[in-house]
């Protein structure tokens, strides 16, 4: 018998977050042998006291229960935890949560979560139901154009050459080796972009800076000449857009470079850093413990000195009326990918936001936060990333690691349960639009994650000695990789795929997962495939906004569907070394085969290592 689950509407009439003033329906069964004479629902909205709501009786069941049920509204948007109390003959009982949203009797227990968001968040619908394409400009395509105001201690590399990895090939300067990527490049291979479906590429920091990956900036004013020029992103921008995609960049506020002009530590640039003297325009940006040469740096890296975001006088020079992010918007882009976000206060993120929705109404702003972005805290408070007055959206590593880990280990009871947190969670509006990656510049590429040797604990030496797969486990790596995209591509938010996933490119941790785009080295299979995941995605609306709902769970297969207002689509994996038979419905016999075949007497067959697609 089950007492309540939060993750089944005959229970909680809302299996999301709930905006303020909306009501959600929470009911409970309770067994008629418990002699239940009053239920209460308690609720605590964070850091604050407890509210008790009498429940109604509300009739009985044919397996000698009842139910007890309450309508509840919050006022004001937050976090709320709840559980439910029983006055029974023998005292007071409680339901708690035992986990994957199952409540039970128990006198301890967890407290489940109710999210609620300001009744006036919106999210961009244009970034509803795309395909992101994340580029390492560096590394994607290097178009040939002269590059200009160059430093001459940049160190320049042969496209498709090994990065530099040990130290004694830098010579002392980390990520100082490039290969001539660039943002005239990436209009080039526009087309090629477009043929995978994407409506959206995110470039990691293009802004001038001292090292390859560009998180240590130096002028946010100005494009990283080796990159090109303020004319060459308009220009990337602008036949974007004729393709329907939007350019959206990564924004470092949390921190720049020690060798900017904002620091200035080397005295590279014309003008006085903090580094340089306390009268310095800058000097109130920075924290310094001892001057000069003791400061708050991020994760104790010295090269990358903390700013302090709070400062007036920053925040007016990056969210003012002619501030950086405006200037940017201005030049065609659509969009922010926050650096870190989860170390940017909420005063900062509170004027980013303003001034990116005046600036631009359906700009995106998407977060960089590795957990779940509705529990997290930091800066000694509850975040309020997705509340309605800061993010639209956040990186989805849940997501990553469930769609990867399922695959690889094929447990489908850990795979539902941790995709039902996130959708319990967050509010419809962000849920729509979260940026579902399997890799990035930050994490070993995806196909080394399902097949490769685990980085984790392991130096660079490691990594490169174990950087490359054999044949069969890179063949068997395709395999899971098609998989694993399916998955990705199918699930609410957007998919993003990492340069060079889609034709099969393999890496550790990085410099190693931030190899040159192996333009002579495609896995055709693989590309053909991520080619027909766009045509799949962009052809179902269901995608754009439609629900999750699980249908069939064991072991180690799954079935689901996406439900919108139009059609519906059903996505069937088996990762069993034996046949599958599903129990999926007799509403999906004679639907359509997107893969695989279609079910007969609500009965779908599935081979081992084989996945389904039906529309209907």
């Amino acid at each position: 018998m089950t007492v309540f689950n939060s993750r089944k509407t005959e229970y909680k009439s809302l299996i999301r977050a709930i905006k303020v003033g909306e009501a959600v329906k929470l009911r409970i069964c309770v067994p008629r042998s418990m002699k239940c004479n009053g239920a209460l629902l308690c609720v605590t909205k964070d850091w604050e006291s407890t509210v008790y709501y009498n429940m109604f009786w509300a009739g009985l069941t044919d397996n000698d229960c009842e139910f007890w049920e309450i309508h509840f509204t919050a006022t004001s948007s937050g976090l709320y935890w709840y559980h439910f109390e029983l006055e029974t003959p023998w005292g007071k009982n409680f339901i708690t949560n035992s986990g994957n949203g199952i409540g039970d009797i128990t006198i301890e227990g967890g407290e489940f979560q109710q999210t609620v968001y300001d009744e006036d968040y919106e999210t961009p619908n244009w970034f509803k139901g795309g395909i992101i394409y994340q580029i390492f400009p560096d590394r994607f395509y290097n178009s040939g154009s002269k590059k200009e105001g160059v430093r001459p201690t940049r160190v320049m590399r042969k496209w498709g050459e090994e990065p530099f990895w040990a130290e004694e090939q830098m010579g002392g300067i980390w990520n100082n080796d490039y290969f001539g990527g660039d943002l005239k490049g990436i209009e080039q291979k526009l087309p090629y972009i477009k043929e995978l479906g994407v409506n959206c590429i995110y470039l990691n920091p293009i802004f001038e800076a001292n090292s390859n990956h560009r998180y240590d900036t130096a002028d946010y004013e100005k494009i990283d000449p080796l990159l090109g020029s303020e004319e060459d992103l308009k220009s990337l921008c602008k036949e974007a857009d004729k393709l329907g995609i939007s350019i959206i960049l990564d924004g470092v506020f949390s921190h720049t470079g020690c060798d900017s002009k904002y620091f200035n530590m080397f005295g590279n640039y014309d003008c006085v850093g903090a580094y340089n003297s306390k009268s310095s325009p800058y000097f109130p940006w920075y924290k310094f413990i001892d001057y000069p040469d003791d400061y708050q740096c991020w994760w104790g890296i010295k090269l990358l000195p903390e700013v302090i975001e709070e400062n007036e006088e920053y925040r007016k020079y990056i969210c003012s009326q002619n501030g950086i992010l405006r200037k940017w918007l201005r030049c065609g882009i659509r969009g922010w990918r926050l650096d870190v976000a989860d170390e940017l206060p909420d005063i900062f993120l509170d004027d980013l936001r303003k001034a990116v929705k005046e600036e631009k109404q359906d700009a995106v702003i998407i977060g960089e936060v590795w957990e779940d972005a509705t529990t997290k805290i930091a800066y000694g408070a509850r975040r309020r990333y997705l509340l309605g007055k800061q993010l639209d959206s956040v990186m989805n590593y849940p997501f990553a690691d469930c769609v990867l880990n399922f695959v690889k280990y094929q447990n489908a009871d850990v795979f539902f349960n941790e995709v039902m947190s996130i959708i319990e969670n967050y509010p419809k509006e962000a849920l729509d639009i979260l940026m579902n990656h399997i890799g990035t510049h930050d994490t070993e590429r995806a196909i080394t994650r399902l097949v490769g040797d685990n980085p984790e604990g392991h130096d660079r030496y490691w990594q490169f000695e174990h950087n490359k797969l054999d044949d069969d486990s890179y063949f068997r790596g395709v395999s899971l990789m098609k998989i694993a995209s399916l998955v990705q591509f199918t699930l609410p938010g957007v998919p993003s795929i990492y340069y060079g996933d889609e034709i099969g490119m393999q890496g550790m941790k990085d410099p190693f997962n931030r190899e040159c785009m192996q333009w002579d080295n495609i896995n055709e299979e693989l590309l053909r495939w991520y080619k027909r995941l766009g045509e799949i995605r962009n052809g179902c609306s269901a995608f754009v906004d439609g629900e999750f709902i699980p249908v069939y769970c064991s072991h180690k297969t799954i079935a689901y569907k996406r439900a919108g207002e139009e059609n519906e689509v059903l996505i069937a994996v088996n990762l069993d070394d034996e046949e599958q038979e599903l129990e999926i419905g007799g509403e999906w016999d004679n639907s359509y085969a997107i893969f695989g075949e279609s079910s007969w007497g609500g009965k779908l067959i599935l081979a081992p290592f084989r996945y389904a697609v039906l529309s209907r």
